[in-house]
């Protein structure tokens, strides 16, 4: 099975977020960490606080009050929960062992008991921690099949489920950067922390409309997006990843209006028709070191004579910073839009 990272089926997909701690701190690069713990809803008024309602893939998730013990299902979120200053408010953290968190908040998430290391953690688990708010990247890590809780036998247990919005299933295709705002908005309802959420939108937001300016005048180079693992090739033409590389100031050769993408994000294609493409760059997603030093030996030797491969325009990108609902969705599209155009920054 050949996956190109998260959202794909799993054993890829989580082979796809180990040892990914470099391209981790890029995500935390110029995020701010709010230091203080959001005051208790409702502290000083005798009413108690009204409930919040999210839409949320579909759902509405209610909250009656402030959740007290979230788990983040995924170091990206774990991230995002930890930057809205809600470290004393976390019962759990999964999958710490796919990603490492950026040095600046680490620390904050020290004595959060860690939960399902590299793979989601098991229903019985994840109950055992008590949780009453659930933030995952995906639907995947409730798939009840694979063992782990269901959203429905967390919402039994007490828990609200709330999924980010790029990993939404109706929203895979579609996704763009900016869903990661919708997330950040939610949250700071949800726990009462609406200025530090507002103020991590604002600075998300500043950095992709400076990329937007020093990219406006430049003439777009044709790149591809691409994964491979092994000998086998696959393009990219929806989703996020589709936006990160438009907003990157790109011309994209992969896009959602062509067939091949008309169900599926990724398509596997044979080295022959991305020769035909003749992209400018090449920009490809990696797990770790080994893998990226494996993806360009293969891409320079399958392909010396792509412009992409002569003028040395081979952009990798951590898999972790593609996954949905994630600070890496912002701090990629700066790392894509430099090595494309250096002179533009």
């Amino acid at each position: 099975m050949t996956t190109p990272h998260a959202s794909l089926p799993w054993t890829t997909a989580r082979r796809a977020t180990v040892a990914v701690l470099a391209a981790a701190l890029l995500a935390g690069c110029g995020q701010s960490v709010s230091a203080d713990p959001p005051a208790e809803a409702g502290a000083g008024d005798d009413s108690a606080p009204a409930p919040v309602t999210l839409e949320n893939c579909g759902r509405e998730v209610v909250l009656e009050e402030v959740p007290a013990a979230a788990v983040g299902m995924h170091p990206a979120q774990t991230e995002l929960l930890l930057r809205l200053g809600l470290a004393d408010r976390l019962a759990g953290q999964a999958q710490a062992g796919a990603q490492a968190l950026p040095e600046d908040v680490a620390d904050l998430a020290q004595d959060v008991p860690v939960i399902g290391d590299v793979m989601p953690p098991a229903r019985e688990d994840l109950l055992a921690v008590g949780p009453d708010f659930v933030y995952s990247p995906t639907t995947y890590e409730f798939t009840a099949e694979q063992g782990f809780a269901s959203i429905e036998q967390l919402e039994q247990a007490g828990a609200a489920v709330y999924v980010a919005t790029g990993g939404c299933a109706e929203r895979r295709m579609s996704a763009e950067v900016t869903d990661l705002f919708t997330d950040l908005e939610n949250l700071g309802k949800a726990f009462d922390v609406q200025d530090a959420a507002a103020e991590l939108v604002e600075q998300s937001q500043t950095e992709l409309d400076d990329v937007e300016a020093a990219v406006a005048d430049v003439d777009e180079l044709r790149v591809a997006q691409v994964y491979v693992e092994g000998t086998t090739l696959s393009a990219i033409g929806a989703g996020v990843e589709y936006d990160i590389l438009r907003r990157a100031g790109a011309d994209t050769v992969y896009a959602p209006d062509q067939s091949a993408f008309a169900d599926f994000f990724a398509a596997t294609v044979t080295p022959e028709s991305l020769a035909a493409e003749q992209p400018d760059a090449l920009v490809f997603s990696v797990y770790d070191d080994a893998h990226e030093a494996a993806t360009r030996e293969y891409l320079t030797t399958t392909f010396p004579d792509m412009p992409a491969v002569r003028e040395d325009r081979l952009v990798a990108v951590s898999s972790a910073d593609v996954f949905p609902g994630t600070l890496g969705n912002v701090s990629i599209v700066r790392q894509i839009a430099e090595q494309l155009y250096p002179d533009a920054f």
